[in-house]
């Protein structure tokens, strides 16, 4: 790839209303460094085809030594479209901060609907849960983590205890769980792809992450673009983060300004982290979890706002 086919397509990228032109996740993924991490591919978590995940492992080991946190990745793509190799760059770029990472394929429409790749997103995160720690994982520090469709599956495995309850498992197994950009509230259905997924207009309201919230939630890190005009997120991310709240459950929520639905989830990268910190938020969030510390463990909550590209400038406190 030339660096003038990079430019190009970064561009199309940063503005653009769907991920079709440039195929501008393959760009992401051709300028994203291989060295921090190496990856165990093709892993089968369960009966069907698309039952396969890959793990990204840190070359450098964790200071301290000790097993590593983990952090499972569902992709987005409206239930309808989606591959785990596309997704290799957050792998790469969470593992070369330390962290063991699973990147699931899971079942999508029209082979399956509403509520069967929940069931392929739990079995993924029971199976990570039972044989991570021969990949150098902590079996006890599991995260969930998606953006959009797949902040959904992540919210729906991480609130609602029917998917991991399937195979004997509480969601207070998790740690915590990650969402960006995340469709939490959704009915009634405005985009027609999501429509048939979900048998729209007979969708139940069991299906809404929002509506599954109590106490016993594992703390959340909610990150979304300040404008986003695919997801709401006043009404997903900031609906979603005041039931939390409400609840009792630690949860830190951001918004960021120079990026939109898609470029969330690209600044990911090492190459376009200029974006939005939302790999060092990821971070902050995992770590302080881990280790207990305020504004994790519900001592304080925050909220934030960023505003501009890579642009750290930000409120904290006690989250309203």
């Amino acid at each position: 790839m030339t660096k003038r086919t990079f430019l190009i397509c970064a561009g199309a990228l940063a503005g653009a209303a769907t991920l079709a032109a440039c195929s501008p996740l393959a760009v992401v993924n051709a300028v994203s460094p291989e060295g921090a991490s190496s990856a165990v591919e093709a892993i089968r978590y369960g009966t069907d085809p698309r039952n396969m995940l890959d793990i990204y492992r840190p070359n450098t080991p964790r200071a301290g030594g000790g097993a590593a946190p983990v952090i499972v990745f569902f992709y987005g793509g409206n239930w309808v479209s989606g591959k785990r190799s596309d997704y290799a760059f957050v792998g790469r770029a969470l593992a070369a901060r330390g962290f063991v990472v699973v990147v699931p394929d899971y079942r999508l429409y029209p082979q399956v609907r509403y509520p069967d790749f929940l069931v392929d997103a739990a079995q993924a995160v029971v199976w990570t849960e039972r044989h991570i720690g021969g990949y150098g994982g902590d079996a006890r520090q599991v995260f969930v983590m998606g953006h959009s469709a797949g902040a959904y599956n992540a919210a729906m495995v991480a609130l609602d205890e029917r998917w991991l309850g399937k195979w004997g498992v509480k969601p207070d197994s998790l740690r915590g769980w990650i969402g960006l950009a995340g469709p939490y509230d959704f009915l009634p259905i405005q985009n027609r792809t999501a429509r048939p997924v979900f048998d729209y207009p007979y969708t139940r309201a069991e299906s809404q992450p929002a509506n599954h919230v109590d106490a016993k939630a594992p703390p959340a890190l909610l990150i979304a673009a300040k404008t986003d005009d695919l997801v709401n997120p006043a009404r997903n991310t900031g609906g979603l983060a005041t039931r939390l709240r409400t609840a009792g459950v630690p949860v830190r929520e951001l918004y960021y300004g120079g990026v939109n639905h898609y470029t969330l989830v690209a600044s990911l990268s090492s190459s376009l982290h200029a974006l939005a910190p939302t790999l060092d938020a990821v971070e902050s969030f995992v770590d302080d979890t881990v280790n207990g510390k305020p504004g994790a463990d519900g001592s304080a909550n925050v909220s934030a706002n960023v505003s501009g590209s890579g642009n750290d400038r930000r409120t904290s406190g006690p989250a309203r």
